[in-house]
């Protein structure tokens, strides 16, 4: 038998940074900082990370480019996976990611790719916690989304591999 069904994606928007937590603004500000180290000689595409983590303590990261493409490694990845060495049984509360680009202006909120998503799905698993995303262009409007659920409804777990 044939089913359809609607999945849902709730977004919160804020007309710009200012509208955020004085902690929310900072973990933005950092990302900001972060992105402007990230290595993108290719894309010119500058995109940074910053995570909170539940003992107070921020990890930031930035994308780093390699001419051999698949070699590289996103912002968020880095940032994640840093934090997962660091402090291995902390969870993140929020992640702040921003993006900006040397060729053109980034003035919309920009997404974690698929492989970034399933990273973060991975880690709000881990921790059993929601992570609170925060994206950003370098201007603008900033997006709030409660859980990587929101931006991976069916995300791949551990059941998947299991009958």
């Amino acid at each position: 038998m044939k089913r359809e069904f609607e999945l849902k994606t709730t977004v919160v928007e804020y007309d710009s940074v200012g509208e955020l937590t004085d902690q929310q603004q900072e973990l933005m500000r950092r990302a900001h900082e972060s992105g402007d180290k990230a290595y993108a000689p290719y894309s010119n595409f500058y995109v940074g990370a910053a995570l909170l983590l539940k003992n107070g303590k921020i990890i930031t990261g930035n994308n780093q480019e390699n001419i051999a493409y698949p070699s590289g490694l996103c912002a968020e990845r880095t940032a994640i996976f840093s934090a997962g060495a660091r402090y291995p049984d902390e969870s993140i509360e929020i992640m702040a990611i921003t993006a900006r680009s040397t060729e053109f202006k980034v003035d919309k909120p920009i997404s974690p790719c698929g492989a970034c998503r399933q990273v973060i799905a991975e880690y709000e698993l881990r921790h059993s916690n929601n992570i609170k995303i925060l994206l950003m262009g370098e201007v603008g409007s900033v997006y709030e989304i409660a859980s990587i659920k929101e931006l991976l409804p069916l995300v791949f777990n551990e059941k998947g591999l299991r009958s």
